[in-house]
């Protein structure tokens, strides 16, 4: 009678801790990937961005050269929409094209990746605007390095960097394969 109980009392306690923490929990590495990115209203957007970020991101703004969070990050991570959060850029990807601006040869999600014909400033451009987000990320030129020859010239303040280190805790698990190779 008393291992019945017992054992009852458990499978209550464990119904509780899942219906607690939720089904989520219990997910694959697959099933937790699919995540929902979205572009929050611009009310939030308006007091949870910087100025800067805002400007970048919602006004088709650029931020100065060289002054700026990621122009000379050399961490290994992952760039994501600082907007929605859909991941974007590999440090893996990351060059120094001397613009003072992140620049990357290649996104690591293209479908999160939008290009548009720019041609503000008298000028013909490639606009890269995140998918979801629809933040105005910067600018694709044809003269990066190989092996693609593009040079994604993108704005700091569109970006948020995730380290290697937290990308399992922060639900981005599924790029750590970027990085097996540069740990051997």
């Amino acid at each position: 009678m008393k291992k019945t109980l017992l054992y009852g009392l458990l499978a209550i306690a464990g119904l509780a801790t899942w219906a607690a923490i939720g089904p989520h929990a219990a997910a694959s590495d697959t099933e937790r990937t699919k995540r929902v990115y979205a572009k929050p209203k611009d009310a939030d957007l308006s007091t949870t961005l910087t100025p800067m970020q805002y400007k970048v991101t919602q006004q088709d703004g650029t931020e100065p050269p060289f002054r700026n969070e990621y122009w000379d990050n050399k961490k290994a991570g992952i760039y994501v929409d600082v907007v929605s959060g859909e991941p974007l850029f590999s440090s893996t990807h990351k060059y120094d094209s001397g613009t003072g601006w992140p620049s990357f040869w290649a996104p690591i999600e293209s479908d999160h990746i939008v290009e548009k014909t720019d041609r503000k400033l008298f000028m013909v451009r490639t606009e890269v605007r995140s998918k979801h987000g629809d933040s105005h990320l910067g600018h694709l030129f044809p003269d990066g390095p190989e092996p693609t020859g593009q040079r994604y010239c993108i704005n700091s303040a569109a970006l948020r960097f995730i380290p290697v280190e937290d990308l399992e805790a922060e639900g981005y698990g599924e790029y750590l394969k970027l990085f097996e190779d540069a740990a051997e």
